[in-house]
């Protein structure tokens, strides 16, 4: 049962890489390719950690406290790491398309 377990979560850990990967590729500007790396990679990320740490918790005596560190460090890394990129960005007037620049400029949409 818990190979079973094991392989479902590397599966959708997986998947979510992978689509954060393409999201990172075919978004059309900076600020929403942040959205692969910070979101649904971080997501895949938890997914193969907790896929670690069942493995080795099955397989070795006692909880696997690696990968309880790497998750941490993961989750309170990536968002502070893209609100720093969005704020420079902010500052040097990085190029955006019209859906992306926020709510003040909605009635230029229409």
């Amino acid at each position: 049962m818990v190979e079973w377990i094991v392989s479902v979560l590397l599966l959708i850990g997986g998947a979510f890489v992978l689509v954060g990967s393409i999201g990172l590729v075919k978004m059309p500007d900076f600020f929403m390719r942040l959205h692969g790396p910070t979101k649904a990679t971080t997501l895949g990320m938890a997914c193969l950690l907790t896929a670690s740490m069942v493995f080795f918790s099955h397989t070795q005596a006692g909880l696997s406290m690696k990968e309880i560190l790497i998750s941490l460090f993961l989750l309170l890394t990536a968002p502070i790491s893209a609100y720093m990129m969005i704020k420079s960005a902010i500052h040097h007037k990085v190029n955006s398309i019209k859906r992306t620049q926020g709510i003040d400029n909605i009635e230029d949409d229409v």
